[in-house]
């Protein structure tokens, strides 16, 4: 089976930047199975392996636009940090999750820590950057209906809400 849209995808890979420093990899961690089409996956790479199959290798370099971004299209804002969850160890370039004020999901990142003060913002750490893939492509299947209603991939035994 090719991957095209509502497919099930299990990769292996690892990102790299123009240098050649590894930024996130599955190694050590297994596979990453994602729904394509889906924009679960930068636009860039869902793009590469769209019509490729299971055992293929794919290299490909992605440029910011179709991945995190050009850099300065964020916006930014320092807030206390008695103000986030108690719960969270915060790390400069972790993500959280929040409501924006029109009810939608939204992603903010931790840019900065100084003190007691942290700088949100929602421009990706990884914008600006050119994405460097070596994927290798595992498994293409079909999705469930239960994967496509749900709008993600389920591991090897289903899924469960909880």
């Amino acid at each position: 089976m090719k991957i095209a849209k509502n497919s099930v995808v299990t990769i292996d890979y690892t990102l790299t930047d123009d240098d050649g420093k590894v930024l996130d990899s599955s190694v050590g961690q297994g596979p990453m199975a994602y729904l394509h089409g889906h924009g679960q996956i930068v636009a860039g790479l869902e793009k590469a392996l769209s019509g490729k199959g299971a055992g293929e290798q794919v290299k490909v370099a992605v440029a910011p636009k179709d991945g995190y971004g050009e850099k300065g299209g964020g916006k930014t804002m320092a807030i206390a940090r008695e103000d986030l969850p108690g719960d969270v160890d915060l790390e400069e370039g972790m993500p959280l999750h929040a409501t924006g004020p029109d009810g939608h999901d939204l992603v903010l990142w931790v840019q900065k820590i100084e003190g007691e003060q942290v700088t949100l913002s929602t421009e990706h750490p990884m914008a600006g950057v050119t994405l460097h893939f070596d994927v290798a492509i595992k498994e293409v299947r079909a999705a469930t209906k239960d994967e496509l209603q749900h709008g993600h991939a389920h591991g090897p035994e289903g899924h469960h809400h909880h």
